[in-house]
């Protein structure tokens, strides 16, 4: 695939240029420090991305692609700026993804991957679902299951089509919608936003065969579907929170941690999903934790510890976590694993946070160095 840069500094085109050839799978067509010699460019020769500054003199980056848009509605934009308060009128401009400088490269590598999903854009009939319901996916990303990559028009009909899956069948005030989703932009282009976008989602639905409505009603909207299902739904219906007791609850419990791919929503980060995003991945851990007891419980120590370990990368100053790893260590009768386990954990809370471990916690760890030493 063919990239160009358009950026007025040497150094970060220098940068962009750099990861580009490390990661390999872009080739490098053109670099220019002016928008109109990148839309020369353009004229010429067919390219999959731009990677756009935006604060540049002459034509901005947002006027270039109001005019890259005119030129090549396929072509992704990737807007890069050391300014991110542009970011909400760059997203309204149909921008993949939105960087700040300087670009930081595990970052910049998931702007890659995401590109890498959007093309080809085009979505041939033949991989349409044709079953009864539709499947959603929502953990990690926004992904409707048995449909080509969407390509959303505009970043904020993506989210708005979230918002609504969000509070699925219930009506939201179009005030409420308007904040949380516009409420940079003044009432009247907030509002014409909203329009634009409802109209783009029931295209979208009535295209893609999906039989849901985005219905309106007392100045308040709601999507409204008995046909879509969820990752999230799936995941709340099989997650047991408040321990597993027998071989049947461990398949449930197995079956409900397998949907959870990656925080709700966590791909977007979404304000509005927060809370709820906080709300699942409690429950993940808990009903992992549950799992984990059951697994050493039953001589499944390292089925426990495998989990254990992916849990404690998502939550490092858990304490719980800790002794139960302490405990599986132990159980394994690898000493020189609690030891460095231990001091590890220690290390983490002293450097990050200014404390050490709890007096619960350093007493199971003498107790399993002392199990060793007998």
């Amino acid at each position: 695939m063919k990239a160009i840069l358009i950026d007025d500094e040497e150094l970060a085109l220098m940068q962009l240029e750099r990861l580009l050839q490390d990661d390999g799978r872009y080739e490098v067509s053109g670099k220019y420090t002016t928008a109109r010699a990148g839309l020369e460019h353009l004229s010429r020769e067919h390219t999959d991305v731009v990677f756009l500054d935006i604060g540049m003199p002459g034509i901005s980056g947002l006027e270039a692609a109001e005019k890259i848009r005119e030129a090549d509605l396929h072509v992704h934009i990737v807007y890069i700026t050391a300014y991110s308060n542009y970011a909400l009128e760059a997203f309204e401009l149909q921008a993949l993804d939105y960087l700040l400088k300087p670009v930081n490269p595990a970052r910049f590598v998931k702007t890659l991957d995401r590109i890498q999903q959007y093309i080809p854009a085009g979505r041939p009939q033949a991989h349409k679902q044709e079953a009864d319901t539709f499947h959603i996916q929502c953990f990690q990303r926004l992904e409707l299951v048995g449909i080509a990559k969407l390509r959303w028009r505009t970043n904020k009909i993506q989210e708005l089509f979230a918002f609504l899956l969000h509070h699925r069948n219930k009506w939201v005030p179009k005030d409420q919608i308007l904040e949380e989703l516009w409420g940079a932009y003044g009432q009247d282009r907030s509002i014409t936003h909203l329009h634009t976008s409802v109209y783009q989602i029931r295209k979208l639905l009535k295209d893609e065969g999906i039989k849901a409505a985005v219905e309106y009603a007392q100045d308040s909207y709601r999507l409204i579907s008995s046909e879509l299902t969820t990752d999230v739904e799936a995941f709340e219906a099989a997650c047991l929170v408040e321990g597993i007791a027998s071989e049947q609850d461990r398949i449930r419990a197995v079956a409900a941690l397998s949907f959870y791919k990656g925080d709700y929503l966590e791909e977007h980060d979404y304000d509005w999903a927060k809370p709820y995003r906080r709300e699942l991945l409690h429950r993940y851990s808990q009903c992992t934790l549950a799992l984990v007891r059951y697994d050493m419980e039953t001589g499944r120590e390292k089925h426990a510890m495998k989990r254990l370990e992916s849990l404690h990368a998502r939550d490092p100053y858990s304490e719980e976590i800790c002794r139960l790893i302490l405990s599986g260590y132990a159980r394994m009768n690898n000493g020189p694993a609690v030891h460095q386990y231990y001091e590890s954990f220690a290390a983490v809370l002293r450097n990050d946070l200014g404390i050490k471990p709890s007096a619960r916690t350093e007493e199971l760890y003498r107790k399993c160095l002392e199990s060793f030493s007998l």
